[in-house]
């Protein structure tokens, strides 16, 4: 694992955003996926919301997916794969980038047919402690006439990115604003944040 880990950190040094294919096993990706199926059909997922705590607040307008928050206290053998993955990863970046990562949040998105989320930042203004975003996707045979691509606005260009399935992208949290275009596919993925104290 530690070559994908390497290219994902090494992209994300050479141009702001990390980009690694397989960081997702094809076997994990799928279990995940179908954790995520199951729990949407059983009307388990929440709208998700903009902003946090006493500022949190929805509106479909500007985001119109669904989440879920994966918990080690679910006891989801899949999830607690992720979950090792995960540790192993912020292991890996400590040790070679000296980051301080402490912790970590994710959860299960999913953007029905026709839902999106509008340019944001994912740093919140009265939190500071996401320092790196991360998604993996969740979406076997995705086509460009899928859409759902992540755009993300660098200074001097705009970059896309389709959701490919076991493919993570990683960026820094308080840098990038970015928005998920309008998908013609529900579109899965796992989205979070390694954070620091």
């Amino acid at each position: 694992m530690e070559t994908i880990f390497n290219c994902l950190i090494d992209s994300y040094v050479a141009d702001k955003v990390g980009i690694a294919e397989n960081f997702l096993s094809v076997t994990l990706a799928a279990q995940l996926k179908e954790n995520l199926r199951s729990l949407y059909a059983g009307n388990q997922l929440s709208t998700a919301g903009i902003g946090n705590e006493a500022l949190l607040t929805h509106d479909k307008l500007i985001r119109s997916d669904k989440i879920y928050w994966l918990d080690p206290a679910h006891n989801d053998l899949h999830e607690h794969s992720f979950f090792a993955l995960m540790d192993h990863f912020v292991r890996h970046l400590n040790s070679t980038c000296y980051t301080g990562i402490t912790g970590y949040e994710f959860h299960y998105a999913l953007y029905e047919t026709g839902s999106f989320y509008k340019k944001h930042l994912d740093q919140f203004r009265s939190n500071k402690s996401r320092a790196f975003s991360m998604i993996m996707y969740l979406n076997a045979d995705w086509a460009l006439k899928d859409g759902g691509e992540l755009c993300i606005y660098h200074e001097d260009h705009i970059q896309t990115i389709a959701p490919l399935n076991g493919t993570c992208v990683f960026f820094k949290s308080s840098e990038l604003e970015h928005e998920v275009l309008i998908t013609n596919q529900p579109r899965l993925s796992i989205t979070g944040w390694l954070k620091t104290a």
